[in-house]
């Protein structure tokens, strides 16, 4: 009987990756993934949760992976590590000094975190305690914005210790001591890793820092900054080099190297406490993974300010991929898999580090529900047990004058656990309803948003459009109106922006009215018109009843009016 696939999210501050592994012969291959940015600001005070819920909606419909139990893994800034030496006592009190060094280094109350330790070796041969604490709100919010999402949370790892699991299975031959650095969005990862022996550290640099940085030079957005990064973000040479013709590429490339300096030293400040304090050696090779370390030359700057081997963390050395997988694919997303391969891992061999940080209350909802089997056939049981007694008492009712009385009894208590029964099960309908009704909401909110788009893409260069009016009704008349001259004019001066009314909330949109104009210099003739006409009707969302309402013919004029009115081919509610 072939086994279940492990089905991974990794839920950072810029994205969301989801993986499934299948178990292939006792090794482990990655046979569905995708990848998504969650677009808002990793620094912002806005509420992700919404964010995170459609995110994975979209990654469970592009990746094609089945919902279902989960393993996660959340980011490293998100969680309080610490190490500390663990004192010789007898093994009884072992659990008693851990939870004593949990209450003097968690910066919180305990009844607030959740925690976990692992024990680990020591610079000298001594143990130490690796503690891993998270605000309980904090992965209490993402556990229920996983399970609103139709998966069922298995374990909660944090990322560091996954990508330390990823890094021991895919090298066989590591150097006496290894740094990886994973540089993600909101902060960037040390991992040192030694024989028998990790440290993690967390600084607060990562590609969010560029971003920011551009934003301020420029004076634009998120979105924006984020896209100009993406264009023309490279570590400048910095020195005699010379920079680049584009003034827009050389402030880019700067602020890539200033927060490429901050990196440099902050490594550096890590590097020197980890020799110092805890004992460790000097890294003889540095890999570098996390969505931000694909900035060109960014292996370059810390070769060279480093003088330590660079090279980039290949999470599929040992891994296989499924040859439905596309190279080049994958090979854009491998500097974000690792955590997730460190995920897959965890059910399929026994880790070097293993935390969780599964809430309590996800817990014990685990266990009722493997204990749910066993509750139904307890229940079966006791159901016949009871049948076969009521069986036999009424048989041998005229031999045993009191046995009516006492089914009796047990029978009324039975219905009073039946309508206690009942009115759970109402309660629970109750509430499903309302998951429907929010779930069905969800899909609908991106309904207006795809039908702009579709609506936009087979404009050609020098049309745009004017306005857009919702039509709920396909009995109504496409608005005609007189030409009037002033408006005329009013149209060629507005920007080319569309207009759009958006539906009140609830409406069923059966067609939608758009207004646009163009300039002949750049369209020619009027046939473009009729082209985009034609255009709309071969898109998916509208019918072949598409058709154009009015078209003035001003040949002295030099633009182009006119309305459509495009009719979806099934309504839709907004």
């Amino acid at each position: 009987m072939a086994k279940k696939p492990l089905l991974t999210l990794d839920i950072g501050s810029h994205s969301l990756k989801l993986a499934e592994f299948a178990d292939v012969r006792g090794g482990l291959e990655m046979t569905r993934y995708a990848v998504s940015d969650l677009g808002v600001d990793p620094q912002g005070d806005t509420d992700r949760s919404q964010y995170i819920i459609t995110t994975i909606h979209d990654l469970l419909r592009d990746s094609g992976c089945k919902p279902g139990p989960v393993l996660l893994t959340i980011s490293g800034h998100s969680v309080f590590t610490r190490f500390q030496p663990l004192p010789e006592v007898q093994p009884d009190k072992i659990y008693q000094i851990i939870q004593y060094e949990a209450q003097q280094n968690v910066p919180f109350p305990m009844n607030e975190v959740v925690w976990d330790y692992q024990l680990i070796s020591g610079h000298d041969g001594s143990v130490d305690i690796m503690l891993a604490a998270i605000k309980s709100d904090i992965i209490n919010n993402l556990c229920d914005c996983v399970r609103f999402a139709g998966l069922q949370p298995d374990l909660v790892d944090v990322a560091p210790a996954a990508l330390y699991n990823a890094v021991r299975y895919n090298y066989d031959n590591l150097p006496a001591c290894t740094l990886v650095v994973d540089i993600g969005a909101r902060s960037t990862s040390l991992v040192f890793i030694e024989a028998g022996r990790v440290f993690i550290r967390n600084v607060p640099v990562g590609g969010n820092t560029i971003t920011q940085s551009i934003m301020n030079e420029f004076g634009i957005s998120f979105d924006d900054a984020e896209a100009m990064k993406k264009a023309h973000a490279y570590v400048a040479f910095g020195g005699a080099y010379e920079g680049p013709q584009s003034e827009t590429v050389d402030k880019v490339s700067k602020s890539v190297r200033s927060m490429m300096t901050r990196l440099h030293q902050e490594i550096n400040r890590s590097l020197n406490f980890y020799r110092s304090q805890s004992g460790g050696a000097k890294p003889e090779l540095l890999l570098l993974t996390g969505g931000s370390s694909v900035i060109p030359y960014t292996d370059t700057f810390l070769r060279e300010k480093l003088r330590i081997e660079t090279d980039y963390f290949n999470p599929f050395n040992n891994v296989a991929v499924a040859e439905s997988i596309p190279t080049e694919e994958i090979g854009a997303h491998a500097c974000e898999m690792g955590p997730l391969v460190g995920l897959a891992l965890r059910r399929m061999h026994t880790c070097p580090v293993e935390i969780d940080l599964l809430p309590p209350q996800v817990e014990e909802e685990k266990k009722f529900a493997r204990k749910q089997p066993l509750f139904a056939a307890s229940v079966a049981v006791a159901l016949l047990t009871l049948g076969v007694w009521i069986a036999f008492f009424a048989r041998m009712s005229g031999a045993v004058g009191g046995a009516e009385e006492k089914i009796q009894s047990r029978v009324n208590e039975l219905s009073r656990v039946e309508k206690s029964v009942i009115a759970k099960e109402a309660e629970l309908g109750d509430v499903e309803r309302k998951i429907g009704k929010l779930a069905a909401l969800e899909l609908r909110r991106g309904a207006w948003r795809r039908l702009y788009g579709e609506l936009a893409k087979p404009l050609p260069p020098g049309m745009w459009l004017t306005k857009i009016t919702p039509v709920d009704k396909l009995s109504e008349e496409a608005p005609k109106e007189e030409e009037d001259p002033r408006a005329a004019r009013r149209n060629r001066n507005r920007k080319p922006e569309a207009e759009a009314e958006a539906a009140p909330t609830g409406q069923r949109l059966a067609a939608i009215d758009i207004e646009g104009m163009a300039y002949k210099d750049e369209v020619g003739t009027r046939d473009a018109i009729t082209v985009y006409r034609d255009k709309l009707r071969e898109t998916l969302p509208f019918s072949d009843k598409t058709e154009i309402t009015w078209q003035p013919a001003r040949d002295d004029a030099g633009t182009l009016e006119f309305r459509i009115r495009a009719i979806l081919e099934e309504p839709q509610e907004l």
